[in-house]
Parts: C-alpha cells; structure tokens; sequence
C-alpha cells in the first residue's frame, strides 16, 4: 500500500510541476497568432533543441520502441541508426533555409512557408495540406493519448481510458495558457524527466537480473535475440537488409515533413544557433535511444512471453515490479511527460493548419485560436479511446504519411525546382496515396510505407519540375 501511494504522491508531483511550468509561461504570452505558434521567434537554442527532441521522442519510444525491441531483439538497433541518420541529413539540407524563408514570411508554420516559398502563393495546395495536416496531426496526437493511458492502467490498476483523458486535459490547460512558448518549457522540463525515468529503470533491471555478465549471457541464449542481422524480411538476403535500413532513413528524414517539430526551429531567435541547437539534440536523442533500446532488450530478459503479453506494457510493468513506488511514480511521469511532449506540440500545429492555413485569412483572435485547440485535442481524445492499434503503429503510419506529404515539396523548394500549387498538390497527393496503397495492399512490410511514399513524392516532383523548366525554355526560345 505504502508503495502504491508513493507512486501516486511522485507521479501527481511531477505531474503538478509541468502543469504549473507550462501555466507560468502565460505570464510572457502576448496577444498575437505569432506568439501562439511561434512565440514570437524568440527561443534560446538550448530549449529548442530540448523541446524538439522531447516532441520527437514521445511515447513512441517509451512505448513503440521497447516493444518493437522485446519482440525483435538486438536488430531493432536498425531502426534507431537510419531513423537518426536520415534525420540529421535532413536538417543539414533544409533546417536554415527553412527558418530563413519562414522569418522572411512571418509564418507560423510549415504549410504557410511552403505555400509561399519565393514568392508565389499556392492557395489549392495550402488548403488540401491544412486538411491532410489536421487528420494526420489527431492520428498522431491520438497515438500519443494512447500511449500515456497504458502505463498509468498498468502502475495504478486505473482504466487506461482515465489516463487518456488526463493527458488530454492537462496538454489543453497549459497549451491554451501559453500557446508553443508553454509547450517548449514543459518540454524542456520533460525531456530531462524522461532521461532520468529511463536511467533509473536501466540499472534496476541490471541488477535485478544478476549484473552485466549475466544479463549479455542471458540475452545471447535465446536464438537469434542478439543478432544484428535484421530478421523476418520481406525481400531475402542484403536487399532486404539494405531496404530496411534505407526505409528507416527516409523515416528520419520525413521529420521535415513533421509540423510539429518545424514549428520548433522556426520559433529560434537566431537561424546562426542552429548548430548548437543540433549539438543538443542529437546527443540527447542518441542517448535516449539507446536507453529505450536496453530496457527493450532487458524487458525480454524479465518477462516470460505469452500470447497475452502485450509488450507495449513492458515499460511500465517493469518499473511497478523493480523500482520503489516512489521511483515507479517518477518512470510513471517520464512516460507521460513523454506524451505530453508531443501531444501539446502537435495540437497546436493543429490549431495553426485550422486558423492560420485553411482559412483564406488567417485568424488573429486568441479566442478563436484557442477554440480550435480545443476541437483538436477533444478530436484526438476520441481517436484514441476508439482506435485498437497499436502506439507503434499510429504513429509510425501518421509519421510516414506526414513525412510524404510535406518533405518532398520541401525538398523540391530548397533545391530551387519551383512548383505550381497544382503541381505542389500532385506531389502530395501522389505521395499520400502511395504511402497509403503500401499500407494496406500488404507489400514489403520490411521496407517502410513512408520512405515509398517520399521516393514517389520526389521522383513526381523531380519530373514536374523538368517538365516546367522546359517549357520555360521552350518558351524563351
């Protein structure tokens, strides 16, 4: 009993902090649509990078990946090294120019950027991105609620539905308080949480299981758990090894793609800190991958596996099993800050697709803005408590398809291929659709959906482009 309430007293302790910090940030707010969603361009670099690694690693990680990793083994390690690997590409090529164009603009976000890159405005693809944008934001936003109703069933025997609702409301109090500048402290705040939760369980689970030594040669005696060599393919062989690493590379790259970490990098105060933003982030985000890694591998070790185990609940069952109750609250809390982090990040960029992209002209009035927060997060709250997927695969599909959608006309702006909103359009949708039709007509599920829909994306853009850059020339002669 003693334990369970010291579990419950960290949790709502550290639950109560992260309200109160994201609450304290109204005191900065100012009355505009550009401070709401971009505060005001005026974040220091070290919170932007804690704030867009903490968005990125949500309760995918604490959740998806571990399971992932319990299921699969060593090999996840994969997964990990081209999903940071296409990521860190992806921000050299894009990440400057990116806030440039949008500081140049005054936009708040990624669909306002693209939609009037050098000049022109493309107003039939901003308002099909804005649509696309909101659907594919709740999934993933759902996909996040999910995640942090499961761990409060499995440490407070509460019903996961409750969890659910109090993720979703505590992201609504302060994201209506303060706006991205709320989202970025608490992130700041919650990516520190998440990293100690994580450590904590690591050298418990160690211990438990008898020290170093004895955990590698435990690991090592179940077939094929420690292989590197990815398993289970659907193409035989090294192509299949190859497309499965190169898919989740595009995975990583598909983050330009991702409103919710954009708007992040557009808030810096100074596109010069990029680089220190980076620092950060890609040790942070490299760390915490490995931790999530171990404790997956470690969960295997722990767990005896049954039909009925549901590995996305390995995280918190560990945790009520091995730590404290005061501790177990403190993992409790790292899983939901973990939520949170991008929850709030990706309501938010819901509102913005709402008020600042669909509308012919954007919307201004704070009670508006916060109106449509509201829908959003009230939206994804019925996803999640309605959707049997799993957290994994929300967000991997709501990712991927984001990541098709966005980061192909990105990329054709960034490399001066000028296109029409007609051409725009056709990028993203031909990349939707293909992302969509790989889903779900049961192709190579070892080569992600997303990375598909990417490759169509470009080549499609790549080919409208020549075609436009040919009739000018055609034209000219």
């Amino acid at each position: 009993m003693n334990g369970t309430l010291g579990l419950a007293i960290a949790f709502f302790g550290c639950l109560l902090v992260v309200l109160l910090i994201g609450l304290s940030s109204s005191r900065l707010a100012q009355d505009s649509a550009a401070d709401y969603f971009v505060a005001s361009r005026s974040m220091p670099p070290w919170l932007v990078g804690l704030s867009a690694v903490a968005t990125n690693n949500s309760g995918y990680m604490f959740i998806g990946l571990i399971g992932y990793t319990y299921t699969v083994g060593l090999q996840s390690i994969w997964l990990m090294v081209g999903w940071i690997t296409g990521d860190l590409i992806a921000s050299l090529i894009a990440h400057e120019r990116l806030r440039d164009e949008a500081h140049a603009q005054d936009a708040k976000g990624i669909i306002s950027v693209l939609t009037r890159w050098g000049g022109q405005n493309r107003r039939a693809w901003q308002v099909v991105a804005s649509v696309v944008s909101v659907l594919f934001l709740s999934v993933y936003s759902a996909s996040q609620i999910a995640a942090g109703g499961k761990p409060l069933q499995g440490l407070l025997d509460i019903p996961s539905v409750y969890g659910m609702v109090m993720v979703a409301a505590v992201v609504l109090a302060y994201s209506i308080a303060g706006g991205i500048r709320a989202s970025i402290w608490t992130d700041a705040a919650q990516s520190v949480l998440m990293v100690i939760s994580m450590l904590f369980l690591l050298v418990a689970a160690v211990e438990h299981l008898g020290g170093l030594g004895p955990v590698i040669d435990q690991a090592q005696a179940i077939d094929g758990f420690m292989s590197l060599s990815p398993t289970g393919l659907d193409v035989p062989g090294w192509y299949g090894i190859v497309a499965f690493i190169v898919g989740w590379m595009f995975a990583g790259s598909a983050a330009l793609g991702q409103p919710h970490i954009v708007s992040r990098f557009l808030a810096l105060k100074e596109t010069r800190q990029m680089n220190r933003v980076r620092m950060l982030y890609y040790a942070y985000y490299i760390l915490f991958n490995s931790f999530a890694t171990c404790v997956g591998l470690l969960s295997r070790l722990y767990f005896t596996r049954g039909a009925d185990f549901d590995a996305e609940m390995a995280l918190p069952d560990m945790a009520r099993d091995l730590l404290p109750g005061w501790l177990a609250g403190l993992m409790l809390a790292g899983i939901f800050s973990a939520t949170m982090s991008t929850a709030d990040s990706l309501v938010l960029s819901c509102s913005s697709a709402l008020t600042q992209d669909l509308p012919k002209k954007p919307i201004e009035t704070k009670g508006l803005i916060k109106l449509a927060t509201t829908f959003t997060t009230v939206l994804a709250l019925v996803i999640a408590v309605s959707s049997n997927q799993s957290v994994f695969s929300l967000v991997v599909w709501a990712w991927g398809t984001l990541g098709a959608a966005f980061a192909p006309v990105m990329m054709m702006q960034i490399m001066g291929r000028r296109l029409s909103a007609i051409q725009m359009l056709v990028v993203s949708v031909f990349g939707v659709l293909a992302t969509v039709v790989w889903k779900f007509q049961g192709y190579p599920g070892s080569f992600y959906e997303g990375a598909f829909g990417m490759v169509v994306g470009l080549s499609t853009g790549l080919v409208l482009s020549g075609f436009s850059r040919q009739n000018h020339l055609n034209g000219g002669g």
